[in-house]
């Protein structure tokens, strides 16, 4: 992939575990420090997508009683909280029949502006909404923001207000290089190195799809961030290979390394896919009962009382009922 080599998502968008670490930490920081100091951490974007920031509150945290003063979500609170709304883009997506390029870019977005930003700063559900919207901008996917508002019984001028303020968190670096095309060409190149015969070549086939499966997974870590796209995809081969038992991985593996003239070894990309694995291993879904939990303590990072949510669901539940003849299988979003 050479447009990859020479790209902004190479150059800067991918870390090291360390470096994700200490980013979310400094946004974890900043948005305690602002709860502290004014009392709420909720960012408001305005009609022209500039930004309002919370005033200081003179002497915030004695005016409240200890025990009833807002908690801030700790760093693992809010990689649930994200876990969560890239389970909702996935459930979005799918109810638009968006194709897995246009999830991947939204995700990849998602997880690119809380790199910037705290959970408790910017609502994910409405940065999650904006970014599948800017992907299908770039992926030239044309659907409005009132469309995609619409068909999930969300205002869409709340899209439309968010998309600067997005855009700019991705520093206007909108082209993503997902694994699908990287898998694709690798299964075209194994065609080719197993001399495939027909069967082989149904069997690849059948391999790729696996593969494609693979990725879905694969995406939802953090591993988008750390690895090259190729990578990614490689580590989603070896274990549909796995699976399909179709060619010898491990010679394959040698075999691009001594045609591309790699400076990696053989051992240094089996790490690579091995860590890959690890991510895909040790991702966690938050319970039912961490998100009411960790819902709770966001709202109240937003200062919203437990009677606004009260009055606020029952709302939703009126608005979601009005609008179900539009659109059955459209996703809920908590």
């Amino acid at each position: 992939m050479a447009d990859f080599q020479t790209s902004t998502h190479r150059a800067k968008w991918i870390f090291t575990p360390q470096q994700l670490v200490e980013k979310h930490k400094v946004t974890n920081q900043r948005a305690k420090q602002m709860l502290e100091k004014c009392g709420t951490t909720r960012i408001e974007v305005d009609v022209d997508g500039s930004l309002s920031y919370p005033e200081t509150q003179a002497n915030a945290a004695d005016n409240a009683d200890k025990h009833s003063r807002p908690k801030p979500l700790s760093v693992d609170e809010e990689q649930f909280m994200r876990v969560y709304y890239e389970y909702k883009l996935r459930e979005v997506c799918s109810a638009f029949y968006f194709p897995h390029k246009i999830q991947a870019t939204a995700l990849i977005y998602f997880k690119r502006f809380y790199l910037q930003w705290s959970v408790m700063e910017h609502d994910p559900k409405h940065v999650m909404l904006t970014c599948i919207y800017a992907a299908c901008k770039i992926e030239e996917n044309h659907v409005s923001a009132e469309e995609l508002g619409k068909g999930i019984s969300q205002d869409h001028q709340m899209i439309l207000n968010y998309e600067m303020i997005v855009l700019q968190s991705l520093e206007f670096d909108l082209i993503v290089y997902a694994p699908y095309r990287s898998v694709e060409g690798f299964i075209n190149d194994m065609e080719e190195f197993c001399h495939a015969t027909d069967d082989q070549i149904q069997m690849l086939k059948d391999m790729q799809a696996t593969a494609i499966t693979e990725v879905d997974k694969i995406l939802f870590t953090d591993a988008p961030l750390l690895f090259p796209p190729g990578q990614l995809a490689l580590a989603a081969l070896r274990i549909a290979n796995e699976m399909h038992q179709v060619l010898d991985f491990e010679r394959y593996l040698r075999n691009i390394l001594s045609r591309q003239n790699s400076v990696h070894t053989i051992s240094n990309l089996t790490e690579s896919l091995d860590a890959i694995d690890s991510w895909v291993k040790k991702y966690k879904f938050p319970t039912e009962k961490d998100m009411k939990h960790i819902n709770r303590k966001l709202k109240s990072c937003w200062g919203h009382s437990s009677h606004d949510d009260k009055k606020r669901e029952k709302k939703s539940k009126h608005k979601s009922h009005k609008s179900s003849n539009e659109m059955q299988n459209g996703p809920t979003l908590a």
